[in-house]
């Protein structure tokens, strides 16, 4: 059986998080480490866009100045997502460019991975389904979205899963302006979104979480996972994307 390294769930600020997926997409075409499956979350809370869109369009700049929320481009398309810090777990999953799970049908190699979030979510009790081209449904709502690029000779997934959900809030980060902020948008999204804690009907940790979609990875893609954490010139290079990269308004607003 195939064994990945498992990067057990780290909290990071916004360009950390995507500075380390890029320095973990070095490591692997590079052999220095195994094919990759790392849990993450965002503090403080931020807002990320597609690679192809214009930050200034999608996200409410002046907002997120005033409350502390970080925002940041991505390597992925896709659209804007608000990143809340108590409200999701964020994974990525990262192996060389001709893996079994990077076929050249990118439909096929979503629906491969997105396999792990189903089986991860039945470990639970809540029955989900994929949704080409990219989403996770239950009980006909979105749970579960996620983004894919090709580069560096890898395949990065990275997604994201809700535990609760702070409609308002996400609201005010993306652009939309506050009087039009109505009962019934709210009300919309509610009928399109749902989140684990809203089907459970209760609370639920990020640790029993993370085990369930850890479990849920290993059965859906045949792997078994040995506990790593991410090199010292992976953290490193993570660093120098940071200063040179992710944090800078060069690439956060370039379009």
């Amino acid at each position: 059986m195939e064994r990945f390294r498992c990067v057990s769930c780290e909290t990071h600020t916004a360009y950390e998080n995507m500075a380390i997926d890029e320095a973990v997409m070095h490591s692997v075409r590079e052999g220095d480490v195994q094919p990759t499956l790392r849990f993450y979350r965002w503090k403080p809370s931020a807002v990320s866009i597609g690679t192809f869109q214009g930050m200034r369009d999608e996200v409410d700049l002046e907002y997120c100045n005033n409350h502390g929320i970080d925002y940041i481009r991505r390597v992925t398309g896709g659209g804007a997502v608000y990143h809340d810090y108590q409200g999701e777990i964020t994974y990525s999953l990262i192996v060389p460019i001709e893996h079994r799970l990077a076929p050249d049908d990118i439909l096929e190699s979503y629906q491969m991975i997105c396999q792990g979030l189903i089986n991860g979510l039945a470990h639970l009790g809540i029955e989900s389904e994929f949704k080409p081209i990219n989403d996770i449904t239950s009980h006909g709502k979105k749970i579960s979205g996620n983004a894919q690029t090709r580069q560096k000779r890898c395949l990065l997934q990275h997604g994201t899963i809700l535990r609760k959900l702070d409609v308002r809030k996400m609201f005010s980060v993306l652009k939309v302006p506050e009087e039009k902020i109505s009962d019934k948008m709210i009300a919309d999204v509610k009928d399109r979104v749902i989140s684990i804690e809203e089907i459970l009907g209760g609370e639920i940790n990020f640790g029993r979480l993370e085990e369930a979609l850890r479990n849920g990875f290993k059965s859906a893609l045949d792997i078994e996972f040995d506990d790593l954490r991410l090199t010292q010139r992976e953290m490193n290079m993570a660093e120098e994307l940071v200063e040179s990269k992710y944090s800078t308004n060069e690439w956060n607003l370039s379009r």
